[in-house]
């Protein structure tokens, strides 16, 4: 059952211009181009949204938009049967690499096959952050995190997921791009993809799916400069950017 947001969490209080994401977190300018894009589009009162779980959580207490948490990974499962019961809403997923390719890679993987009308807006830094640092599906080779002090070994660990390059192997979805936040240059394609990811579910035509490439300052151990040029330097060659699909 959707809850009506009417109060913005006590710790979270946007009057004094505080923060819940860690300083340098591209979360902050994700979430704020999805944001602005459901104003834009005058969507807010028309929207349902499902909240991932983790540091995708913190994004609640910035809009006010009737919201259901489901457990670990079962985003796009819910978002599903959100859309057929209420097939004139706009349903959309917030999701982080944990969440939506660990623990729901089958329920991304089947909503994305039968072309689900959804949305799913997927935040890709390469690491549980939340948590305390682990391993993801997405994390590079030879990075270390806590549960690969030595770094991600292939023959252990096995390789990067890749989500764009996988879902664009099913005929259904109709919208798949990646995109990052990490210059204004970005910025500007990853606005444009995210409204023609929501222009998809508007006019039917089936599952859309937007990567963010994303950073960790906290749990990469660098600082917000240092984890920018990260991403521009070496996460985008394991994850180059573009459109991949657009029906």
């Amino acid at each position: 059952m959707m809850k009506q947001i009417t109060k913005i969490p006590a710790a979270i209080d946007l009057e004094k211009g505080s923060n819940d994401f860690c300083p340098g977190c591209l979360h902050s300018a994700s979430f704020k181009i999805v944001s602005q894009t459901l104003d834009e589009m005058g969507l807010f009162d028309k929207s349902a949204y499902v909240q991932g779980v983790g540091c995708c959580a913190n994004a609640l207490g910035y809009i006010r938009i009737d919201t259901i948490a489901c457990p670990h990974g079962r985003g796009c499962a819910v978002a599903g049967a959100m859309k057929r019961c209420m097939p004139d809403t706009f349903i959309m997923t917030y999701q982080g690499d944990g969440d939506l390719a660990a623990i729901g890679m089958a329920e991304t993987m089947h909503s994305a096959n039968r072309g689900d009308n959804i949305t799913v807006i997927f935040v890709n830094n390469g690491i549980y952050g939340m948590t305390g640092g682990q391993l993801a599906p997405t994390t590079l080779l030879g990075a270390r995190t806590t549960t690969t002090p030595f770094g991600r070994n292939a023959n252990e660990h096995g390789y990067p997921m890749h989500m764009c390059e996988l879902i664009n192997t099913l005929e259904a979805p109709s919208y798949i791009a990646r995109v990052t936040c990490t210059d204004p240059a970005n910025i500007r394609k990853a606005q444009k993809c995210v409204r023609d990811a929501f222009q998809h579910q508007l006019d039917g035509k089936g599952f859309s799916f937007v990567e963010f490439i994303s950073n960790c300052p906290t749990n990469w151990g660098m600082t917000p400069l240092q984890s920018l040029d990260h991403i521009k330097n070496v996460v985008l060659n394991e994850y180059p950017l573009g459109v991949f699909r657009d029906k």
